[in-house]
């Protein structure tokens, strides 16, 4: 057992690395001809194996007695470098749990494959993790990329990695963080005077949703502005693509429908090309979102469109795009005076997001509050609106918010609640950065009327 070869500290080496990426102990390798005291000595270079054994640790963990020996098994790469291939075109069909799966077995052989596939796999995986809502492991992931000193900055690689650090950390409700990680990576892109590219076109459009998502309308639409620009002088169709998107969105959040109607036109035109069903999708849910907000408005066609999207969703989209296309087809509906199915869509949003405190849970059940009280349950849509106000003070304060507590004011207001409809504009007041003045108090703090502080 003890007779030699050329390498002995090197297949040491890799029967540790390969054990450990597989998950196994050195008791799982051990054999009757082979003791767990033995592989340990093996595994720190101490005892070099005979061909014998070494073929039956090669078989135990699934790779070649050549790779054990020399590093080198090209067949086994081949076959691996194939999966990840397998996986990143799954991820783009939008078979994100067979993504997963493909990539992480890749990564089990990661001492087999070349450190340029090892990375490819991982940013693979962390994609898919995101896209499966997994978005803490996603951004744990990301992390680890980013912070590698093999990631240089500046590079596409770098960019992409900043650009799903900024939505995964928006995703999750942390709208400072996301904010905080765009614009340095913004400043280090300025600091080193690189050519625009679309990596950095598009880490600028995602920063753009995020100073949205945090309410900064007044900063969304600077960096929006300045993007087309560069965007049409400089980016791609995707980059093009992304930056008009946004753009739009920032419009609407300002209420500007007819430009963000023409912006989304322009995002439309460009993903025309596309292959790419998730991103029509989302476009697509947009779109008749907006045109729900068009004066006149649009339903049927609407309606049309957040069906599409809701459609490719199912197959393509995370729990939560799929909620809000079930929100959309929910407003649709009752501006089509369909109150019935409206209540059913809006439920089968809140379904799908699992009653989490967040916007869009909040956004479903003030629309299912509202369908309730077009088809005559006061009492179930006043417990459904009161839910939806209990679950929107779980949130921090922002513009965004505000939004929300102003529609929940609208549907207290519409059916004759004036206390609560006060309370929820009074509320989305103080959201908005805009808290009513003080009672007025004497000198000893205590509150009272004008005409008793003037006594």
């Amino acid at each position: 057992m003890d007779s030699t070869a050329e390498d002995g500290e090197g297949t040491g080496r890799r029967l540790r690395e390969l054990r450990r990426a597989r998950g196994l102990k050195q008791q799982d390798l051990a054999s009757d001809d082979v003791s767990v005291s033995y592989i340990s000595l093996i595994e720190s270079g101490k005892r070099t194996p005979s061909a014998a054994v070494v073929a039956l640790l090669a078989e135990r963990l699934g790779c070649t007695t050549g790779y054990l020996l020399t590093g080198q098994d090209d067949t086994r790469t081949r076959e691996l470098e194939l999966k990840t291939a397998f996986a990143d075109l799954s991820l783009h069909n939008g078979a994100h749990g067979e993504a997963l799966q493909a990539f992480s077995e890749a990564l089990a052989s990661a001492p087999v494959l070349p450190a340029a596939t090892v990375r490819l796999a991982r940013l693979g995986q962390a994609l898919a993790l995101e896209r499966l809502g997994r978005l803490e492991a996603a951004v744990q992931a990301f992390t680890l990329l980013y912070e590698d000193p093999e990631c240089v900055a500046g590079s596409a690689e770098w960019s992409r990695l900043a650009t799903a650090l900024c939505r995964c950390h928006q995703a999750l409700g942390d709208q400072v963080l996301s904010v905080e990680i765009g614009e340095r990576a913004l400043r280090r892109l300025d600091r080193l005077g690189l050519e625009a590219t679309d990596d950095h076109i598009q880490l600028g459009a995602v920063l753009v949703g995020c100073y949205r998502a945090r309410g900064d309308l007044a900063k969304a639409r600077l960096l929006a502005d300045r993007l087309l620009r560069v965007a049409d002088d400089h980016g791609g169709r995707t980059a093009q693509r992304e930056t008009y998107w946004n753009a739009a969105l920032v419009a609407q959040s300002q209420g500007r429908t007819d430009e963000a109607l023409a912006l989304a036109d322009r995002a439309r035109a460009l993903l025309a090309e596309s292959d790419h069903v998730r991103h029509h999708a989302l476009l697509s849910g947009v779109y008749g979102r907006l045109l729900l907000r068009s004066d006149p408005g649009h339903p049927e066609r609407a309606r049309q469109l957040l069906e599409q999207s809701h459609a490719r969703l199912v197959d393509v989209g995370t729990p939560v795009e799929q909620a809000s296309a079930q929100t959309g087809l929910a407003l649709a509906c009752l501006r089509l005076d369909l109150a019935a199915e409206a209540e059913e869509h809006a439920s089968r949003a809140l379904a799908l997001l699992r009653d989490e405190p967040r916007p869009e849970s909040v956004e479903a059940r003030a629309v299912l509050a509202q369908a309730q009280f077009t088809a005559g349950g006061s009492g179930q849509a006043q417990e459904t609106l009161r839910a939806a106000a209990e679950q929107l003070r779980q949130l921090p304060p922002a513009r965004s918010s505000a939004a929300v507590w102003r529609r929940i004011a609208d549907i207290w207001q519409q059916h004759g609640y004036v206390a609560e409809a006060t309370a929820a504009y009074q509320q989305a007041l103080n959201d908005a950065g805009l808290p009513g003045l003080s009672a007025p108090t004497d000198r000893a703090g205590a509150p009272g009327t004008a005409q008793e502080a003037a006594v």
